[in-house]
């Protein structure tokens, strides 16, 4: 069961106390013929327990169930007696008043009986599951919200990994071992620690048994050694939470320390496990509160001291995220290293535009650029795809806009051509714009803007939504309009 981690209240107490039942070649009863028993047999066959099904007219669906699974069917009405020898007995008629006779005669047996729907009738409440045998994971909500149970179990269906179960197996084959070569305390504890998040961990991810069979006995072999250190570079994505990858959910929990930049969001940093070291290093334009030496020069020494880190990065790590220069730091040190996707900004950038980045007949082109490498006196070679049609992604858009509009002017794309531009991409607090990219200059004097700026232009912007946006041009104007307000007053 989840509940909250303070009892500062009785409101944050649980009226449900979450255990789970031994049930192992025990007989649990079932009863009724439609839907609810068919839903509470499939349930149960997630464990060991001998089902017993009274079901006397049986649904097809459910009929068809019980014909091809090992579960005891007993095909007559139900009568108090069948209550007898059972551990559980859950009542699934659809009948209110019969359902009931069923949980008070398992009541007169001191069987614990559960009533579907019926709150009151309940001695225990079932969970939405989570199965990865022998780990299981029940969500309860005390009966107040099943379909947020199962939004909640639907989420961690996703972040669990299949290779859970098939690794918590391995490991109950190493535990007789692991008790008497592993002292007792901080060294067994890091030992299964390394187990769950190391070699054997990944092997198993990978579904190599034997190679995941070989890391454990190496482990094993070097207790009380130096673990190998690991480096996952990870995308973060543009902000929003929800677009972070499953594999970056599942390092983050497993990482001994998590060094991330100024851009990545604090949240997406605390989903990392409770107790890692958190570093933050700061990156940020004129604003550096580490070089990039220092921060190659720390990944090293995390990983020399055998600690498996995440290093967060706003975007995608491979699209200005600088992650040669750390590769290169980790390759020369010989610290394994792993790339861990994340969406670039550009892309959510253009969900929240409903843009086309490429548009079949219109543009077949994409470019990634800051608009840095327009300073010098020839123009790069995108500047050409910009003349044919390409889409133009520019990164770190509002410090580099007017640069980059003129040299394209310069060069002969239309002042026309559309352009869109979106503040802090994909999160709660963005915001759009549309225009010409002979407005485009007027971004840099903004000082509306404060977060990361993202501008698209190109001919397939035309095809965005720009009912989701303002106009570049409201801002000047409303500048514009209040000075000359201002000046009426103060003649």
């Amino acid at each position: 069961m989840i509940s909250g981690s303070r009892m500062s209240s009785s409101q944050e107490r649980l009226s449900v106390f979450p255990a789970f039942f031994r049930v192992r070649g025990k007989r649990v009863l079932v009863v009724g013929n439609g839907d609810e028993a068919y839903a509470k047999a499939r349930l149960l066959r997630n464990t060991d327990a001998h089902i017993v099904a009274c079901t006397d007219a049986p649904e097809a669906d459910y009929a068809a169930f019980l014909a091809e699974q090992p579960i005891e069917v007993v095909s007559t009405a139900f009568e108090p007696v069948m209550v007898e020898g059972m551990v559980l007995v859950f009542a699934a008629t659809g009948e209110a008043e019969q359902d009931q006779a069923i949980v008070h005669a398992a009541r007169a047996e001191r069987i614990p009986a559960n009533a579907v729907d019926q709150p009151e009738y309940c001695d225990f409440l079932t969970p939405a599951l989570v199965n990865r045998a022998p780990v299981a994971v029940a969500i309860g909500t005390e009966g107040a919200g099943p379909v947020l149970g199962q939004m909640i179990r639907a989420r961690i269906d996703m972040m669990l990994s299949p290779s859970l179960g098939p690794l918590a197996r391995l490991a109950t084959q190493y535990r007789q071992a692991a008790d008497a070569m592993v002292p007792r305390g901080a060294s067994r504890r890091l030992f299964w620690r390394r187990f769950f998040t190391g070699a054997v961990a990944d092997s198993m991810e990978a579904n190599d048994v034997l190679a995941a069979r070989r890391a454990a006995d190496d482990l094993l072999a070097v207790t009380g050694q130096a673990a190998d250190g690991k480096i996952w570079l990870v995308g973060a994505g543009p902000g929003a939470e929800d677009l972070l990858t499953l594999r970056a959910q599942r390092v983050l929990m497993e990482a001994d320390a998590i060094v991330y930049d100024a851009l990545v969001p604090q949240g997406i940093v605390d989903m990392g496990r409770r107790d890692a070291e958190r570093l933050s290093v700061g990156k940020r334009k004129n604003c550096h509160s580490k070089s990039q030496d220092e921060i190659n020069r720390l990944l090293v020494g995390l990983g020399r001291e055998g600690k498996r880190v995440v290093r967060l990065k706003s975007g995608d790590p491979l699209v200005y995220g600088r992650a040669a220069e750390e590769m290169a730091a980790l390759r020369a040190a010989g610290i394994p290293y792993e790339i861990v996707p994340g969406i670039t900004s550009a892309f959510a950038a253009a969900a929240d535009f409903d843009l086309p980045l490429t548009l079949r007949g219109v543009a077949s082109s994409l470019v990634f650029t800051t608009g840095h490498d327009l300073t010098g006196e020839i123009l790069p070679d995108w500047a050409g795809l910009a003349m044919s049609g390409a889409t133009i992604a520019v990164y770190m858009g509002r410090t580099v806009a007017a640069s980059v509009a003129g040299r394209l002017m310069e060069a002969g794309l239309a002042r026309e051509t559309t352009v869109a531009v979106v503040e802090n991409a994909s999160r709660p607090d963005r915001r759009l714009f549309h225009g010409v990219l002979s407005e485009l200059p007027a971004l840099e004097a903004r000082d509306d803007l404060a977060g990361p700026v993202m501008v698209i232009i190109g001919e397939a912007v035309a095809g965005a939504n720009f009912d989701k946006s303002e106009p570049l041009s409201a801002y000047r104007v409303a500048t514009r309009d209040s000075h000359t307000e201002n000046m009426g007053t103060a003649r």
